[in-house]
């Protein structure tokens, strides 16, 4: 940690122009009003527009703006991963640049933190500019990982949280190469807290996060703290020889009992059908743990930076 700096303000960004101005003026305006020094740590993420070079000119007029960029697009995970390691406040707050999150709350997660708690969520009552689709998909996925996992991870909220140092430091300590940062972060545990807002919708530009995304999330949130999921293979075995067993003993009582012939090509195929489509369920599932175990044994490094903007030399990390 760097004494002489406060805050630190970590903000991935991936193709941002046509918001990253505002996010900048609004941020800049909040954090000027805590009296306190500060820094606004931007993680490239691979952008291909005019991000880089707006961000540079930020850096120009403002010694507090500092640049990563990555060699390519690593993910939205990652960009946040990198900024808590680079960051040297006493404080390390994350958001995303796209200002669904307002930055003016930010003054409250402050405000909590120097009450003495350690972590300070955003928790989401309204999802503005959202389909109807996007809202219950995410309510359901937070409710499923919530009751599958024995950790108590918060729902209705996303990144957008304050960290102390110390739980900072903890995260660095962490070598998962599949993050799930919000999971990492309840994992560690400290003392935390919620502070409430309604998200706004996008204020320009397209959203980062599309469907094949969002599944991919989910799928890391569940895999990565509940074990629920491969469980399955287990229960819906015990129910498939139940269902069998009744279906070969009423099959077997009726023949004893009558003579009618019992036409059963339908109901094999049938039962054929439904076992074939839970096997491969289950093996698809062990395959995504199996992948995950072959990233950590690969043990690559999370992400590579190609440049560093507007930072000392004693800050510049190798990873």
């Amino acid at each position: 940690m760097n004494a002489d700096i406060r805050h630190s303000i970590v903000i991935p960004v991936y193709n941002e122009e046509a918001v990253i101005d505002q996010s900048y003026r609004r941020l800049k305006k909040v954090m000027d009003s805590t009296k306190e020094s500060y820094e606004m740590i931007f993680v490239n993420d691979g952008s291909c527009d005019h991000t880089t070079a707006m961000i540079k000119g930020f850096r120009e007029q403002d010694d507090a703006v500092k640049l990563i960029t990555f060699s390519r697009n690593f993910g939205h995970q990652i960009a946040i991963t990198a900024g808590m390691d680079y960051a040297l406040g006493a404080a390390v707050i994350v958001i995303d640049a796209d200002l669904q999150d307002p930055p003016e709350l930010i003054l409250e997660m402050i405000a909590k933190w120097k009450e003495g708690f350690d972590v300070v969520y955003a928790k989401r009552t309204k999802r503005k500019g959202e389909t109807f689709f996007k809202k219950q998909t995410a309510r359901l996925f937070y409710r499923i990982l919530k009751a599958s996992s024995d950790l108590e991870i918060p729902t209705d909220s996303g990144d957008f949280r304050l960290l102390d140092r110390r739980v900072c430091e903890e995260l660095k300590r962490l070598p998962e190469k599949t993050r799930y940062v919000r999971g990492l972060v309840s994992w560690v545990g400290f003392r935390q807290t919620a502070v409430e807002y309604e998200r706004d919708g996008r204020l320009a530009g397209e959203t980062k996060y599309p469907l094949k995304k969002m599944i991919k999330l989910s799928l890391d949130g569940l895999t990565s703290f509940s074990f629920q999921p491969i469980k399955i293979a287990s229960y819906a075995g015990g129910v498939l020889i139940c269902w069998g067993s009744i279906s070969l003993a009423g099959m077997l009582l009726l023949k004893l009992s009558t003579a009618a012939i019992i036409a059963g090509w339908n109901l094999v195929i049938a039962m054929q059908l439904v076992l074939t489509g839970i096997l491969l369920t289950m093996m698809g599932i062990i395959g995504e743990y199996i992948g995950r175990i072959y990233d950590e044994a690969r043990d690559r490094p999370l992400y590579i930076v190609s440049e560093c903007y507007g930072m000392k030399k004693e800050e510049i990390k190798c990873k």
